[in-house]
C-alpha cells in the first residue's frame, strides 16, 4: 500500500475567471481570499457585508501534480477526497470522476489508467450552497427554525447562520486529498470491541478484508502498551472476515477527567502477502466500559452515565464549530478548547447537532484529557425530507462512514439523533397549521428515521455504545419533550424566557443538557468590533455582534437583576461576564447537590465560531471569560457549595470523586468589615460520589435587620484545602451597603510570571 497526500499548494479562481491565485488544503475559499488580499476578514469591523458575495460565487481549485513511482506500481489507484465542502464536481485529467453533495462523508474514485507520470490535474469544481438552499425550497419547503432550504443540503446547519454566529457558510476542501494505492487486497472495515470480565480485558478483533488475487494472507497484529510494553500475533488470513480475541495482561482502565488517569494503548493490524506489507490500520484504544443507566425511580426514570461501573457526574459543555470561516480548524485551537475544558473540572463536551462530526484530532485530544463527548448527529432545529428515498441513502452512507471512523475513541460517551427536532414540534405545528396531513407523513417519517433506522444504523457499526434520540427527549417521540421526569432538557426559560436566575432551582431535570446565559467579552476582544468610541447598543458596531434576536436587551435585563448600569462600556462588558459566571455557577451547584436525581449539566456553550457576544465562556480569540474561571470551582470533583432556603443556609461538600474526604469547614456569618455574628466549625466526611449535607445554620433573624450587610463565609480547614473559601450573600449587589474596603494593589514580577496581591479592610 502506497499514499501519495496532495495537500499543501493548490490555485482558486472563481468559475469562469481566467486568474487562477493560490490556495492553501486543507482550507476554505474564505481563507485563501484573505491569503491573497481579495476579501478583508470578516470577523473584524463591519467586514461581514463586504463578503456577503464570495458564498453566492461557484468556485474552482486546482492541483497540478507528478505521480510518484511507488504508487505506479500498484494494481489499484483511487483518489480520496476525505472532506469537499460541500457541492462538488471533481475532474482528473479533464475526466468527470464523480459529485459530491455532503461535507459529511468522503469520496473515492478508482484513476489507476487516467494518471500520467508527469502533468497530472485535478480540477474540483465547488457550486454556490446558498444558490442550492435557495433552489431546494422553492422545489420542497420544509419546516425550520432558521435557514429556509438548508435541511436538503448535507452541510453543517450553522454555516447559514445562527443565533450565535454569522451566515459565512464555507466552500472548499476542508479535509486532506490524496491518492492511494493496492495491491492483492486491502482491509474493508476493522472493528476491536472489548470483553470486561472480573477485573480482565479482552480485545475482540473483526477484520473484514477485499481481495483480487488468491493468495495466501496473514495478519499480524501489534499491541504497544500505556508503558512502552508490546505484544504481537499473526494468524493466517483465509477467508473474507477474521476474529481474534487478544487478551491484556494487568489492564489499565481509561477514566474521565477527575476519576482518574487515561492510559491508552495502540494497536496495529497490518495484512500481508509472504514479504510483502498490503495494508494496514492503526487504532488508539482506552480500556472502558460505557452505559447509560436509565431506570425507573421515584423521579421517574434516571439518567446517569456509568464508566467502569462508576456512576459519573457530567460536568461539561457544549461545543459549537470554532471558525465560522473554515470547517477546518488548526490543531492548536482544538488543544486549547478541549485543554481549557479539563484545566476547570469538565469531563464532557457535546458536539452539538448544528455544526458536524469532530475531526479526528478533536476525539485523540479528548481521549488524551479524559474529556468524554455527547455526539450529536448533524441534524437540528428543522424537520428534513426524511421521506425521500435519496436523502435517506445519502445520510446512511455518511452514518456508516463516521460511526466507523470514531467507534474506537474511549472518550466517546454517545450518538444522539438530533437537536432540538422535538422540542420544537409545537412551532412545526403552527408554521404548517393549514398544511396538517403533509406535517403528520414529516412526524412518522422522523419518529421512523430517529426511533428505528439510525439506532439500527448505528448498531450494526458499534453496538456497544449507547444511542439516544434526540436532545431534548424524552425517549418517547414527541412524548414528555423538556420535562423532569425522564430524558435530558434543554433550560432556556432563562434568558429565552426572562425568567429570573434564580428560577434554575426551580426544575431538576434528570439531565440538563443545554443551559445559559449570555456575556460580552473583554476589551481587548471588543476591539475587534470597532474603536471604543462605537461602543454602544445603540450603535452598529455592537448590534451587529449580536445575532440573536432582543440578546443586547436579555444582557442589559439581567444584569439590572444584580447591578446598576454603568456608564462605561468596558465595565458594562466586565458585569455581564460576573453575572452569567454567577448564574451558571448557582444552577450547577444546584443540580450537583441532587446528583442522586439529576445526572450532569452541560451549560451553553463553551466557544464562539467568530468574535460576537454570545453564550459562551472563552471568546472567538480563545480568552477566557469569567464564567470559564469560575468553573474551575463549581465544576471540580470535590467542591463546596452553599444554599440559601429561605432563613436557613446549608453547607454542603460535592464530592465526585472515589476517595472519601476529611477535613475541618470553618463557617461565619459575618459584617462586610469582618465581625462575626455567628461562627461553627465542623468536622466534615465526605463519602466518594455523594454530596454531604455539612451544617445548616438558621440565620432569619440577622437577615431581617441586617441582610443587605452581612455575609455568609466558609473557609476551608485541614484536609479540604483545596475546596477554597466561600462568600454568599443576601441581596443582591446593587443593594448592598458596602463600606470602603480601601484596597491596595502590589504587583510582584516572579521570573516569566506577575503575581497581584490585593488587600482590604472590608468585602470588596
Amino acid at each position: 500500500m502506497h499514499r501519495q497526500p496532495l495537500n499543501g499548494t493548490w490555485l482558486f479562481r472563481p468559475a469562469g475567471a481566467e486568474e487562477w491565485m493560490p490556495a492553501r488544503v486543507p482550507g476554505s475559499v474564505y481563507r485563501d481570499l484573505m491569503a491573497v488580499g481579495r476579501i478583508p476578514d470578516p470577523f473584524l469591523e463591519d467586514h461581514l457585508s463586504q463578503v456577503a458575495w464570495v458564498a453566492e460565487r461557484d468556485w474552482e481549485y486546482l492541483r497540478t501534480f507528478s505521480l510518484d513511482p511507488a504508487l505506479a506500481s500498484e494494481e489499484r489507484i483511487e483518489l480520496v477526497c476525505a472532506g469537499l465542502d460541500t457541492l462538488a464536481e471533481v475532474f482528473l485529467n479533464g475526466e468527470r470522476l464523480g459529485e459530491a453533495r455532503n461535507m459529511f462523508r468522503s469520496y473515492r474514485w478508482p484513476v489507476r489508467e487516467l494518471l500520467r507520470p508527469e502533468g497530472n490535474a485535478l480540477l474540483i469544481r465547488f457550486r454556490s450552497p446558498l444558490a442550492f438552499i435557495r433552489e431546494q425550497h422553492r422545489r420542497r419547503p420544509l419546516p425550520a427554525i432558521w435557514n429556509p432550504g438548508a435541511a436538503h443540503l448535507r452541510k453543517a446547519p450553522s454555516h447559514f447562520g445562527w443565533d450565535w454566529g454569522p451566515e459565512l457558510p464555507p466552500i472548499g476542501i476542508w479535509r486532506e486529498v490524496a491518492l492511494e494505492g493496492f495491491s492483492i487486497a486491502r482491509f474493508a472495515d476493522l472493528h476491536i470491541r472489548q470483553r470486561h470480565e472480573a477485573g480482565r480485558v479482552a480485545l475482540i478483533l473483526q477484520a473484514r478484508i477485499e481481495r483480487w488475487a488468491d493468495l495466501p494472507l496473514s495478519l499480524k497484529v501489534i499491541l504497544h502498551g500505556p508503558e512502552g510494553d508490546t505484544f504481537q500475533w499473526e494468524v493466517p488470513a483465509k477467508a473474507a472476515e477474521i476474529e481474534m480475541e487478544i487478551p491484556i495482561e494487568r489492564p489499565r482502565l481509561w477514566w474521565p477527567n477527575g476519576l482518574g488517569e487515561q492510559p491508552l494503548y495502540t494497536l496495529e493490524a497490518e495484512l500481508w502477502a509472504g514479504e510483502r506489507r498490503l495494508d494496514g490500520r492503526r487504532e488508539v484504544l482506552g480500556l472502558r466500559t460505557i452505559a447509560l443507566h436509565r431506570e425507573p425511580d421515584a423521579w421517574g426514570e434516571s439518567f446517569i452515565f456509568v464508566i467502569n461501573g462508576v456512576p459519573v457526574w457530567i460536568r461539561g459543555a457544549n461545543v459549537v464549530p470554532p471558525d465560522a470561516r473554515s470547517a477546518y480548524v488548526e490543531t492548536e485551537r482544538l488543544e486549547h478548547l478541549v485543554r481549557s475544558a479539563a484545566a476547570v473540572g469538565m469531563n464532557m463536551l457535546r458536539v452539538w447537532g448544528g455544526g458536524g462530526y469532530g475531526d479526528d484530532r478533536f476525539y485523540m485530544l479528548c481521549d488524551r484529557y479524559g474529556i468524554l463527548v455527547w455526539q450529536d448527529f448533524p441534524f437540528a432545529c428543522m424537520l428534513y425530507p426524511l421521506d425521500e428515498p435519496g436523502f435517506l441513502e445519502e445520510v446512511r452512507a455518511e452514518v456508516a462512514e463516521n460511526v466507523r471512523r470514531l467507534r474506537h475513541h474511549p472518550s466517546l460517551a454517545l450518538w444522539c439523533g438530533n437537536n432540538e427536532i422535538e422540542m420544537l414540534w409545537p412551532l412545526w405545528r403552527w408554521q404548517w397549521r393549514r398544511r396538517p396531513r403533509e406535517l403528520a407523513r414529516l412526524a412518522a417519517a422522523h419518529e421512523r428515521f430517529f426511533y428505528e433506522l439510525l439506532p439500527e444504523w448505528v448498531r450494526a457499526e458499534d453496538p456497544d455504545r449507547p444511542y439516544w434520540p434526540g436532545s431534548p427527549s424524552s425517549g418517547t417521540f414527541r412524548q414528555e419533550v423538556n420535562r423532569d421526569r425522564r430524558g435530558d432538557a434543554h433550560l432556556w426559560h432563562v434568558w429565552h424566557g426572562l425568567a429570573p436566575t434564580v428560577a434554575y432551582r426551580d426544575r431538576i431535570p434528570r439531565f440538563v443538557s443545554e443551559f445559559g446565559l449570555q456575556s460580552l467579552p473583554s476589551k481587548t476582544t471588543l476591539l475587534a468590533f470597532g474603536p471604543s468610541s462605537e461602543w454602544s447598543f445603540k450603535r452598529p458596531t455592537i448590534r451587529r455582534r449580536q445575532r440573536s434576536p432582543g440578546g443586547n436587551e436579555r444582557l442589559l435585563y439581567y444584569l439590572t437583576e444584580r447591578f446598576p448600569i454603568p456608564e462605561d462600556f468596558e465595565d458594562l462588558a466586565w458585569l455581564t461576564q460576573i453575572v452569567q459566571a454567577e448564574a451558571v455557577r448557582r444552577a450547577v451547584e444546584h443540580w450537583r447537590r441532587h446528583r442522586d436525581r439529576c445526572g450532569g449539566a452541560l451549560y451553553w456553550q463553551l466557544n464562539d465560531a467568530w468574535i460576537a457576544i454570545s453564550w459562551s465562556s472563552i471568546d472567538g480569540y480563545g480568552r477566557w471569560k469569567a464564567l470559564h474561571y469560575a468553573a474551575r470551582r463549581f465544576f471540580a470533583p470535590l467542591a463546596l457549595a452553599i444554599a440559601t432556603h429561605g432563613p436557613r443556609v446549608a453547607v454542603l461538600v460535592l464530592n465526585d470523586t472515589l476517595q472519601a474526604r476529611e477535613g475541618l469547614l470553618r463557617w461565619s456569618l459575618e459584617t462586610f468589615e469582618g465581625t462575626p455574628l455567628l461562627r461553627g466549625e465542623e468536622h466534615v466526611r465526605a463519602p466518594p460520589l455523594q454530596t454531604t449535607l455539612v451544617r445548616e445554620v438558621e440565620v432569619g433573624a440577622f437577615l431581617r435587620r441586617h441582610g443587605r450587610e452581612i455575609a455568609f463565609v466558609v473557609e476551608p480547614g485541614e484536609g479540604l484545602e483545596p475546596l477554597g473559601v466561600r462568600v454568599e450573600l443576601f441581596a443582591p449587589e446593587k443593594d448592598l451597603r458596602l463600606p470602603d474596603p480601601q484596597l491596595e494593589a502590589a504587583l510582584q514580577a516572579e521570573g516569566a510570571e506577575m503575581r497581584i496581591t490585593l488587600r482590604a479592610r472590608a468585602l470588596a
